[in-house]
This record gives structure tokens, C-alpha cells and sequence, in this order.
């Protein structure tokens, strides 16, 4: 039996609306099988302060999925790649073996890992954050999303939602994002790529 061909890898130089984006990768999930046991992830990586959080939140209302964010899965300002084991080891593995997945939430203020959430049973997971879409958690992937924004643009966002809390720590989180880019170019495996609209610039 011939096997239906993999849909053509989606690509957005230019700004997009959100409806555009949402409808794209809406139509391209619905036509992936899912590769976490019965669960279609789908994952939107990109630096910090591209926008990740408000699309998965927009896609997750969309797709009627629930949520995971790496911001609760980092064991702190240097744990990135903790966070990434803990996605795999905690939640897609046992998604992959059938079986139920909860996850840990990191507690910023106290430095360490404090009450698990269950995964509710679902058949769409999107999972948005800096290493949702490394490469130990690809076989799990139904689709990978990449969201591009300025670095200037990106600062900006960051900074006005988190104040405070992550200026002293900007450059520091930068290096780990770019060390872990450096050895796995999340961006070249994506499945969409978008470009986010830069503040009074085209929708």
C-alpha cells in the first residue's frame, strides 16, 4: 500500500496574523500522527521573548490541548537542559508507553522542584519553551514550530512581562540558549517557521 506523503514543510518570511499561523499549523498537526503513544505534541520553540506563550496559548485554545511550559520544567537559570530530561523522562516517555504523565513544577523563589500536575488525558499536548523541541524530545513530536522576532524586540517583550526578576539575568540565560541552539539548530528541523510582526510594523 502506498504510504500518503508527508506534508511540505511550511515556511513565513514575512509577518503573519495570528489567525494565518493558528490555521497553518492547526492544518498540519491534524494531518501528523501522533508519536506519544496516542498523543499528537506539539511543540513552539524559539528564543526568549518571541512569543512562544501567547501562540501556544492561542493554539492550545484552538486545538482544545493543554499546555506544559519549559519556564515550569528548568531547574533554574542554568537548568535548561534539566528541563528538557525532565519534559522526556516525566511526561513524553510515559505518554510513548501508554501510560500516565505528570510533570514537577520548579518553584523559582525556593530553588527547587516542588508539587507534580498530572497531564490531563488528551489527545493534542502542546508543549511551548527553549528546548521543547530538542532533539531528545523529537521522536515524541507530531509538529515543531519556530517563531523568529528581533533580538531588540525580543528583549523588550521579556522584560516588560517578567520586570525585575529576569533582567540581572538576560545574559546569563542568553549563553545557555545559545549554547544549546549551537548544538541542536532546533530552527532547521522545524516544521513551521514564523516570523512574529515587530511593533507597529506590518500584520
Amino acid at each position: 500500500m502506498r504510504q500518503r506523503p508527508e506534508p511540505r514543510r511550511r515556511t513565513s518570511a514575512e509577518p503573519r496574523s495570528e489567525h494565518q499561523a493558528l490555521s497553518d499549523v492547526a492544518d498540519l498537526l491534524s494531518a501528523r500522527p501522533p508519536r506519544a503513544g496516542r498523543v499528537k505534541v506539539l511543540a513552539v520553540e524559539g528564543r526568549s521573548g518571541a512569543g512562544k506563550s501567547t501562540l501556544a496559548t492561542a493554539l492550545a485554545a484552538e486545538l482544545d490541548a493543554p499546555v506544559i511550559r519549559m519556564d515550569d520544567l528548568y531547574a533554574g537559570w542554568d537548568g535548561l537542559l534539566a528541563g528538557v530530561d525532565a519534559l522526556v523522562d516525566w511526561v513524553l516517555a510515559p505518554l510513548g508507553r501508554g501510560e500516565p504523565a505528570r510533570w514537577r513544577r520548579y518553584d523559582w523563589h525556593l530553588g527547587r522542584y516542588a508539587e507534580w500536575h498530572p497531564v490531563p488525558a488528551t489527545d493534542v499536548l502542546v508543549v511551548e519553551g527553549v528546548g521543547a523541541g530538542a532533539r531528545p524530545v523529537a521522536p515524541y513530536l507530531s509538529t515543531l514550530v519556530w517563531l523568529d522576532a528581533p533580538d531588540d524586540v525580543r528583549r523588550e517583550r521579556a522584560l516588560a512581562r517578567d520586570g525585575d526578576t529576569y533582567a540581572p539575568h538576560w545574559d546569563r540565560w542568553a549563553r545557555h540558549e545559545n549554547d544549546f541552539y549551537a548544538q541542536d539548530d532546533v530552527r532547521s528541523r522545524a516544521d513551521v517557521l514564523i516570523s512574529v510582526p515587530t511593533p507597529g510594523g506590518p500584520a
